[in-house]
């Protein structure tokens, strides 16, 4: 068997592609090491999950945490590919951390990422989202001063540069789409009611006159069991927060006998992969998540870089993709 430390000099050139020799020279701090290879033995350490030698802890790794809620809605890991690939162009290489239930949390994650030195972090769908809640992890990366992005939080208390969709117009042009086809009895489904985007979509739905509302779970069961109740108070257009709601929405109308758009029109947020292949395609509203991920990054190596960078909230429009799942207002009208 291996000895600790000879394994770790095997796995960190193995991964790097050099020899245990050269790995060592890194680690002790020898002379003879392009600067390029003693970065990847630094980084492969970090990525392996072994401690950096004391002598060499002060330098941040070239990792960026990407911190996301989940990957079953395909918006999530769709992101993940724009802001990693990204990332790879500015030399970080990006450390991914979902959040499961009842296993690692953000804020486990939070303290695992700054153990291993990162350089940042980047954060989407995160707790952050809860309406009236200061989480401590947050805190703590304010006290390290970590260059720090956050992704559709509408939460001007934390004090870190944000990027988001434009709820208000998302709302805005979906209703806007529905009425123009003769949709007068319009609900909407958002998430839980301290959610601060489904917030910001509730008030915009409720400004332009919006009053069949449902909150739920993000989930396509979710979805199914508000429009339940929304289709009972003869709605005949449904806007949701999600994809995954939006299909949940579909397959209750389909089970309430009704055909979609005939009978009822659905439409989605995220333009999430696969939603034009879908029966019936999905109208959806596209986050521009390219334009935002590039956002992202900027934002972050800005501030890696030593820039100073404003701790407010870049807002980026979106566009109402239109499919097959809206058409005329049918049946159900009255």
């Amino acid at each position: 068997m291996l000895a600790p430390m000879t394994r770790r000099l095997a796995e960190v050139a193995k991964k790097v592609g050099v020899s245990e020799a050269t790995v060592s020279r890194v680690l002790n701090g020898k002379a003879g090491v392009s600067d390029a290879t003693r970065e990847a033995v630094l980084t492969a350490l970090d990525v392996l999950g072994y401690e950096r030698p004391t002598q060499l802890r002060g330098e941040r790794a070239r990792l960026v945490g990407l911190v996301l809620p989940e990957l079953q809605n395909p918006i999530f890991p769709a992101f993940a590919e724009v802001v990693g690939g990204a990332l790879a162009q500015q030399g970080f290489t990006p450390v991914l951390c979902t959040r499961t239930v009842g296993g690692v949390s953000e804020a486990d994650y939070v303290d695992l990422l700054l153990q291993q030195q990162v350089s940042g972090v980047v954060f989407a769908g995160g707790l952050y989202t809860q309406s009236g809640v200061v989480h401590e992890h947050y805190l703590r990366l304010i006290d390290r001063r970590l260059p720090t992005v956050m992704v559709n939080a509408a939460a001007d208390h934390w004090e870190f540069p944000r990027v988001s969709c434009d709820d208000t117009i998302a709302v805005e042009q979906s209703l806007g789409h529905l009425r123009a086809l003769g949709h007068e009895r319009i609900g909407l489904i958002v998430g839980p009611p301290d959610h601060m985007p489904s917030i910001r979509k509730l008030d915009a739905f409720r400004a332009q006159g919006g009053e069949r509302v449902e909150h739920t779970m993000h989930s396509l069961e979710g979805g199914h069991a508000a429009a339940v109740k929304l289709l009972r108070q003869q709605v005949t257009g449904i806007i949701c927060g999600s994809d995954p709601l939006a299909l949940g929405a579909i397959r209750a109308a389909r089970r309430e006998g009704l055909r979609v758009p005939a009978d009822v029109s659905v439409i989605g947020y995220d333009d999430s992969a696969l939603m034009n292949c879908v029966d019936p395609p999905l109208t959806t509203v596209r986050q521009p998540i390219e334009a935002m991920g590039r956002a992202v990054v900027e934002l972050l190596v800005s501030q890696i870089d030593g820039a100073a960078v404003a701790t407010g909230e870049l807002l980026f429009e979106p566009e109402l993709v239109v499919r097959s799942s809206t058409g005329r207002m049918g049946a159900l009208a009255g």
